[in-house]
């Protein structure tokens, strides 16, 4: 049995070769007869180079959220290490104990825990465990790329796990695959469910649902695989509230068959209808069960996509859901920008670049610019676009050093390659951005204090595509955290002569922007670093640091004294009818930030990491990186 899982990260199709998997070895596996063999399977090294060994105490150390380290990787930022690391800062710690002010909204986005960074760097941060560890977890399903059982399993609270009705959705279909073999060999009561699915497709959405006997759902849309090394990496989470069963009135049906883009209502309505793509054999249990939750207390729009063609034409975005960047442009385009007296920035952030042709891009660039544009002259012009991925001394640096490297991926390699790194660098900007070059930079100076999000030495894993109104990005117009990197495998085709759209992969991800949490007094979204909630301080920083470019307050966004306009119910921001309602405070809703502001772009003479380029130069634990062979 090979030791290779099939290639991740995902989509970007014949493009990439295979990738090693996770260290990891089953406890216990069936032989071809279905019964229980005890032997133990050989370990497995995450990638090349030769990586330490990982033994059954330093697993059940990972599982704890303890380091196995003998070394520490390179500090970067102020707070004291500590021996053992992602200790209990879960979601609650810094969202439920201080007191909050109401107008102060805290990140709807919460990035994870990473093992190997200092306590202080792990502020509301969420681990795997900190999803899957509740005792009152009846049913679980679980969607995702890779998927190690036994680090899932690990993950639950140990009185209850094997009460849990677990079930997996996974796209490694052939019977012969790798991945496939070793998730179906594990003896646990776990329910698989293998998809079909046509190269270059996957299934890369990573999203849990959990089902709890207090009669209670909870919905979490993810960025890492099921695997130990990637909670190593930076990730995010998105989190619905605790959805409570409905009642006869909680949600009555609409006659008109619309829902309000951003309500509970069309976010279950979207959900479901992307839960339905997979099949009633696959997935219609699950779309039964959730059908009976009152999704109204969340504040989102689900953007997904899954595999097939759509077209343009005959999909009615307000009563069907679309895919794919068609989904992300229609909601974009219902979303008004903030008033900003600077040109407005737009940065891309993922693990993997697709080689892709001038024309999709210019085709995903478009559905990215499609906000609709404020009344500052300004703020109409096209904005600055900015693409964050990190060079190999960032790698190098990060807690997983090289071996981190092989979840990420931009090709440099061949002709087209090279012309598409000629089209991308003047968009390019570091991860960390914290080598000698920042501090030596002729335009340094001009770059205004570093605001840390003490992500530095956490290789990224994320994906996120954010729309700051101003250059100064100190106020956020919108959102999207999300499964999907820059491919077409993801997003989907240019659209044909006819407006057809093919998409190959089923990804998942979530779109927030202020209006949602407008309460009648106006709303801005701000980033926060080190933390979820936003204060004080946080609001008059930013207002200091865009004093260049000010929000234009004649242009629609009023002080807190003066009387002010709400949306009407469900609104959240998008373009509907007013009505006057006097004096409420302009609320501010934090967005916790994965990378440092203000960006650093790539000199001259720097590269993206490139998985199959070697590197002999070692990385913070003395290993060299071979390369990948992508022939």
């Amino acid at each position: 049995m090979s030791d290779v899982i099939s290639k991740e990260d995902d989509d970007l199709g014949s493009d990439l070769c295979e990738i090693p998997a996770a260290e990891w070895k089953p406890t216990t596996r069936r032989n071809k007869s279905g019964k229980v063999n005890d032997q133990r399977r050989s370990e497995i090294s995450i990638s090349p180079p030769p990586i330490r060994k990982i033994t059954e105490e330093s697993r059940r150390a990972a599982a704890r959220g303890e380091s196995y380290r003998t070394k520490s990787p390179p500090a970067y930022d102020s707070g004291t290490s500590s021996s053992t690391y992602g200790l209990g800062l879960s979601s609650s710690t810094g969202h439920d104990q201080a007191p909050r002010s109401s107008h102060l909204k805290p990140s709807p986005v919460q990035l994870s825990t990473v093992n190997g960074l200092p306590v202080s760097s792990n502020i509301n941060t969420v681990s795997l465990g900190d999803i899957l560890g509740d005792p009152l977890i009846k049913e679980c399903w679980l969607f995702n790329y890779l998927i190690d059982v036994d680090y899932v399993m690990s993950q639950f609270d140990e009185d209850t796990r094997g009460l849990v009705q677990v079930k997996i959705v996974h796209g490694s279909w052939k019977t012969e695959d790798g991945n496939r073999i070793r998730i179906e060999e594990i003896l646990y009561h776990v329910f698989f469910q293998p998809l079909t699915l046509c190269s270059p497709g996957t299934h890369h959405s990573k999203m849990i649902i959990l089902f709890r006997h207090d009669d209670q759902a909870q919905v979490f849309i993810v960025t890492g695989n099921f695997i130990v090394q990637d909670w190593s990496m930076c990730q995010a989470v998105w989190q619905s509230p605790s959805l409570p069963l409905l009642d006869a009135v909680t949600e009555a049906p609409n006659p008109s068959g619309t829902l309000c883009i951003g309500s509970g209502a069309r976010f279950k309505s979207d959900l479901l209808a992307y839960l339905k793509a997979y099949g009633s054999k696959k997935t219609g249990p699950l779309t039964a069960e959730l059908d009976r939750y009152d999704f109204s207390s969340i504040r989102a729009a689900l953007v997904a996509s899954v595999p097939g063609k759509q077209n343009l034409h005959s999909t009615d975005p307000e009563t069907e859901t679309l895919w794919g960047w068609p989904r992300l442009r229609y909601l974009l385009s219902l979303i008004d920008s903030t008033p900003a007296k600077t040109r407005p920035s737009i940065v891309m952030q993922c693990s993997s670049v697709a080689t892709l042709a001038e024309k999709w891009m210019a085709t995903f660039l478009k559905t990215l610019t499609a906000t609709q544009p404020a009344k500052s002259p300004l703020s109409r012009q096209q904005p600055k676009c900015s693409l964050v991925f990190p060079t190999a001394d960032e790698i190098r640096r990060s807690v997983e050093g090289y071996s981190s490297g092989g979840s990420i991926h931009m090709k440099t390699q061949t002709p087209a390659q090279l012309k598409q790194l000629a089209f991308l660098r003047p968009m390019l900007c570091h991860w960390a951005g914290d080598a000698s070059s920042r501090a030596s930079s002729e335009d340094a100076s001009r770059r205004g204090p570093v605001r840390e999000a003490m992500r530095r030495r956490a290789a990224p894993h994320i994906k996120t595509y954010i729309r700051f109104s101003d250059e100064e990005m100190t106020s956020i117009d919108w959102a999207l955290m999300t499964s999907a990197n820059l491919s077409k495998q993801a997003w989907g085709e240019a659209a044909t002569a006819g407006g057809d759209v093919r998409t190959c992969s089923y990804e998942i991800g979530v779109l927030v922007w202020p209006g949602l949490w407008d309460e009648g007094g106006g709303a801005e979204m701000i980033p926060v670093f080190g933390k979820d909630e936003p204060d004080d301080k946080d609001v008059d920083d930013a207002e200091l640091l865009g004093s260049n470019g000010q929000r234009d307050s004649d242009a629609g966004q009023k002080d807190d004294d003066d009387e002010e306009t709400t949306d009407e119910e469900g609104g959240g921001g998008i373009r509907e009818e007013k009505s006057r309602e006097p004096k409420r405070r302009r609320t501010r809703v934090g967005l916790r930030m994965p990378y440092d502001l203000p960006l650093v772009p790539y000199a001259q003479d720097e590269m993206p990491w490139c998985a199959s380029t070697p590197c002999a130069e070692p990385d913070w634990m003395g290993r060299v990186w071979p390369g990948f062979d992508r022939s």
